[in-house]
């Protein structure tokens, strides 16, 4: 379960009722570019596609470069709705994956998302997820949620191995991606 890999070159289109931008004080690392979005907040980007009551973003000021090299960055993105709405077509089996919660919380520098609050992910065709809090690794596809305590409870359902052959794993997905965003 990869995002595509080509989403991340794509340009970030924002569509929200109110925003408001604040830039950062000093320059620095550390002290990020916020951008506050409010009501029917809509992201794209290549075959992502996100949906929220309110959203934040995070930047880099635009003189400091991320790991990469790329300077004004993403950092974070967070989503706060009721559900919060998040869908992607995915590398190697073109396959959709949607999840919803009630915050998603997307660490773009580390590519880790935490998805909190009544949570939903379906892979269709292979499988989904119930549960209150799942950490997601998008760089690795690690998926986690839970603990020992009494009232953590996770409900999975897996869908049987299907009969159909899958696309290779450098398969095009452009096709898959174009059907899922219209």
């Amino acid at each position: 379960m990869f995002a595509l890999s080509t989403d991340r070159s794509k340009p970030l289109n924002v569509d929200a009722d109110h925003w408001q931008s604040t830039q950062s004080q000093t320059g620095k690392a550390g002290d990020p570019d916020i951008t506050k979005l409010d009501g029917n907040v809509v992201m794209t980007q290549g075959s992502m596609q996100a949906h929220a009551g309110h959203a934040t973003i995070y930047k880099n000021p635009s003189g400091i470069a991320d790991a990469n090299g790329n300077y004004g960055s993403l950092t974070r993105i967070v989503l706060i709705g009721q559900p919060a709405h998040l869908q992607q077509i995915h590398d190697g089996d073109c396959g959709l994956v949607t999840a919803d919660a009630d915050s998603i919380d997307y660490d773009n520098l580390n590519g880790i998302a935490l998805l909190t609050g009544n949570v939903s992910v379906i892979q269709h065709g292979k499988g989904e997820f119930h549960g209150q809090r799942m950490r997601y690794n998008t760089n690795t596809g690690e998926m986690e949620s839970g603990d020992a305590s009494p009232d953590s409870r996770v409900h999975m359902v897996m869908q049987p191995k299907a009969a159909q052959s899958r696309p290779a794993a450098n398969a095009d997905c452009s096709k898959a991606a174009a059907a899922a965003t219209h």
